[in-house]
């Protein structure tokens, strides 16, 4: 094919019509979450007061592909096939011989990836006769997307957004409202999670952790409503692998395989949904491609947190599941990506970089933006400030290959714009915008109240 194409498009009748899972084809199954009472493994029953059991099987599923219901397919289809992007004025500015390739999943309602997950959780709910879904979002793009994945399904939905996200993004909050969403900045009085992180600081900034207490506690209270989780547990990254397998089939058509693939990594979603299709066709043999999380320094749970059980929330209401943390009590620094401010890393992503199959890189915050300026300078598109990182780390890669000469083609996810994050930009621009160090006293504290599991 002529090397002449900015952007690589799927017809409708191309969508995939299977989410890929990816641990059947993983040298050894990951650890099992332990219940937070016996700490004894979990069954699917002790996982039914939080969700359907449709997405219960698929959380504990050993089959490698799953049909994507045609309901979640007929909504699917307002934005996907989503574009693959070539950013030839990224290049050109980069003077660099590779090749960048961005998988944009802007493009959707909520303006992120993550109503690739919010879709069929609301549908398995309203199946199961579940009326009402209540949940956490840090930087709001996870709890906009359950807002319009409810709105498609006639459920409420009841959303506990990080406060410092909340007081930095108030357009969310009319965002959410808008699908019919109810939301509360994080911690709340309306808990009594919330309310003991309050009396302890009445000025907290919250926390994913917190917020995650404060919606599982809330769901556990009424018959009629269960819990939904917007990346970390195996079933959202199972919903999220359309990304990749839409990419492999985009790069097919322009006869491009990846050399390297970087995304941002917070909880692991979007990493997840990009890199697992690509990591099927790299454990075949039929390509190997470098597979790289990029997270931030501010809360590096790859790269500096243990591997080891630990509590998904601040409450230690949810299961303990085995993952690279910083520990559950542990309250990142107020950064811009809010959707990376998690004090865990996906149980799955854990597993598959402790088996040696990923890489693992931190940026700070400032280096991040400048990405995300450069990108939005040249190929005009404003990153939301999750991607920047994954952007830095791309940047990096290609300033590498003017160096050396090697042309190599680098995939990478474009899970989100930025309209709503301007503020960030702004702070940015006027040299505002604070680098936090890895802070390793308040990790140790965390670190310290985690149970001892052999």
């Amino acid at each position: 094919m002529h090397d002449n194409y900015s952007k690589v498009l799927l017809d409708e009748s191309e969508m995939p019509t299977q989410w890929y899972n990816v641990i059947p084809d993983l040298p050894e199954p990951p650890p099992p979450p332990l219940h937070p009472g016996t700490l004894q493994p979990i069954g699917p029953d002790d996982l039914a007061p939080l969700f359907p059991m449709a997405l219960i099987m698929q959380e504990v599923s050993t089959d490698s592909y799953i049909d994507i219901p045609g309901e979640v397919l007929d909504i699917y289809r307002l934005w996907r096939p989503s574009p693959l992007l070539r950013a030839r004025r990224l290049e050109k500015a980069l003077d660099t011989p590779a090749k960048i390739f961005l998988k944009y999943e802007g493009v959707s309602p909520a303006g992120s990836h993550k109503p690739n997950t919010a879709v069929p959780q609301a549908f398995y709910n309203a199946q199961e006769g579940v009326k009402r879904l209540t949940t956490e979002t840090g930087a709001g793009q996870w709890g906009s997307a359950l807002a319009f994945a409810t709105a498609q399904f006639g459920l409420e939905c009841e959303v506990w957004q990080v406060r410092a996200s909340y007081d930095q993004k108030p357009y969310r909050k009319t965002m959410m409202e808008i699908w019919g969403a109810t939301l509360h900045p994080s911690p709340s009085d309306l808990t009594e999670a919330g309310r003991a992180i309050l009396a302890a600081d009445p000025d907290s900034p919250g926390s994913l952790g917190i917020a995650i207490s404060e919606a599982v506690e809330q769901a556990v209270q009424r018959d009629d409503t269960r819990y939904a989780l917007g990346s970390v547990l195996n079933h959202v990254l199972l919903h999220q692998t359309i990304i990749g397998e839409e990419a492999l089939l985009q790069l097919a058509k322009v006869e491009e395989t990846p050399d390297v693939l970087v995304g941002c990594t917070g909880g692991g979603s979007n990493f997840g949904g990009l890199s697992f299709p690509f990591l099927r066709e790299k454990l075949a043999g039929r390509m190997d491609p470098t597979i790289r999380c990029v997270e931030p320094a501010s809360c590096p749970s790859l790269t500096r947190g243990e591997y080891r059980y630990d509590f998904g929330d601040t409450g230690q209401l949810t299961p303990l599941v085995k993952m690279h943390t910083l520990g559950h009590s542990f309250i990142p620094d107020p950064i811009h990506a809010g959707g990376l401010r998690y004090h865990g890393m996906s149980p799955l992503v854990s597993h598959v970089y402790e088996l040696g199959l990923l890489e693992a890189e931190a940026i700070g915050q400032n280096e991040c933006f400048a990405a995300g300026l450069e990108f939005a300078r040249t190929e005009g598109i404003i990153p939301a400030p999750e991607p920047t990182h994954a952007i830095a780390a791309t940047i990096r890669e290609a300033v590498g290959c003017r160096e050396s000469g090697e042309a190599k083609v680098i995939l990478t996810a474009l899970c989100g714009h930025g309209h709503l994050d301007l503020g960030a930009y702004e702070q940015y621009l006027a040299g505002e915008l604070e680098d936090f160090d890895y802070p390793a006293e308040k990790v140790a504290e965390a670190m310290a109240r985690i149970p001892v599991i052999a």
